[in-house]
């Protein structure tokens, strides 16, 4: 099956939409388009712009015979319905023909987080003699001083700082602002790093001098840090403790909101620093520590 010229085009601004507009992480775009470009290879030389609701519905009863879980099924038609929305709103359909799209319920899973011990466990064993190893040991005190995504940290330019009041803009899903907070142990990583480990990490590449639009966080090119160099440095550590969890960029924000409720935090406070845009989103944590709880009086209890 082929993909007609129409459907690419659109597939392609899509792409940009979801990315600039829309400020998707790397990771959510690649799978939206994914999705969107099986269910564009599927329907071969028909136009996307010519697809009524019985047409969408084919398709979904098309990939039930491939097995796929509950979460995968769930984003697959969240992302056919925002394909629609966008070639909605940019006025080549009359409507929606996925809007009334029904997902299956996905299963509920409590969040991975890491104990307090484990976070220092790795940020310990991130070695700190090289420029580009303090940056390392400097993104990884951040990613749990403040929760912010893996994203929002590598999108870090230097007019987002304002270090003196211990504070950071990031810019969250639907390129919304907030500000967060910074611990002073994670400032001064941060400071060190600007000043000293920063000029030192490009090899061979001169580094212009940063403005506010500059990079905080950059390879050894000089270029934007991407998230991907990020994911590796925490599995190559993580792979050296033994740590027998998975681990990743999203576990510190994970743990970083646990820990905030587990402590008294308000989840209102919470909801602010994590940029959720509904509080059901961080209503979660308060599960979360509802079962450490539960784990730590079964250990406990006499006769629990």
């Amino acid at each position: 099956m082929g993909l007609n010229s129409i459907s690419k085009q659109d597939l392609e601004d899509f792409k940009s939409y979801i990315i600039v507009e829309k400020n998707f992480s790397e990771h959510t775009a690649k799978a939206y388009c994914s999705d969107v470009l099986g269910f564009l290879i599927w329907m071969g030389e028909q136009s996307c712009e010519d697809v009524n609701f019985s047409k969408v519905r084919e398709y979904l009863h098309f990939i039930q015979r491939f097995n796929y879980k509950k979460n995968t099924i769930a984003r697959k038609i969240a992302s056919i319905r925002t394909f629609y929305k966008y070639l909605y709103r940019e006025r080549k359909v009359d409507s929606n023909p996925a809007i009334n799209l029904t997902a299956p319920k996905r299963p509920k899973s409590l969040p991975k987080f890491l104990t307090p011990d484990e976070v220092e466990s790795i940020l310990n064993n991130v070695k700190i003699d090289t420029p580009s190893g303090y940056r390392n040991r400097a993104i990884l005190e951040l990613l749990w001083a403040t929760g912010m995504r893996v994203s929002e940290l590598s999108g870090l330019n230097f007019g987002d700082l304002n270090l003196e009041n211990n504070e950071i803009r990031v810019f969250g899903k639907g390129a919304k602002e907030r500000i967060i907070l910074v611990t002073d142990r994670a400032k001064s990583y941060l400071e060190r790093y600007i000043e000293t480990a920063r000029p030192l990490i490009p090899k061979g590449f001169p580094l212009e001098e940063a403005t506010e639009s500059s990079p905080v966080f950059i390879n050894n090119t000089g270029y934007r840090l991407q998230t991907k160099t990020i994911r590796n440095v925490i599995n190559d550590i993580v792979e050296k403790i033994a740590l027998p969890k998975k681990v990743t960029p999203h576990v510190f924000r994970h743990s970083f909101a646990t820990h905030l409720i587990e402590n008294g935090a308000d989840l209102r406070v919470v909801q602010e620093l994590l940029g959720h845009a509904s509080i059901s989103n961080t209503q979660i944590y308060t599960h979360v520590s509802t079962q450490h709880l539960k784990e730590v009086y079964n250990e406990a209890h006499p006769r629990a």
